[in-house]
């Protein structure tokens, strides 16, 4: 099971911006679920105005953009 979610959604610079600092940091497809909160309603107006937003699945910790690599690092550490 991935242990991090980003919420994110289509036409999204920052949710770009964000999976490039995630590829930077070696996070691959298995450690990874991509949600796109545009077409999920259930997950639109918990984080529709917030994306990107990455979930730490085993504490259920959140990480809101923006983030800095620094912070991504020690959040996925």
């Amino acid at each position: 099971m991935n242990d991090l979610i980003l919420y994110s959604g289509t036409d999204c610079h920052l949710c770009d911006l964000a999976k490039e600092m995630l590829d930077q940091q070696g996070v691959n497809s298995q450690q990874l679920t991509q949600i796109n909160v545009k077409e999920q309603r259930e997950y639109y107006h918990q984080y529709g105005a917030r994306i990107p937003v990455l979930k730490k699945v085993s504490t259920g910790e959140e990480l809101g953009w923006p983030f800095e690599p620094e912070q991504l690092q020690e959040f996925i550490g």
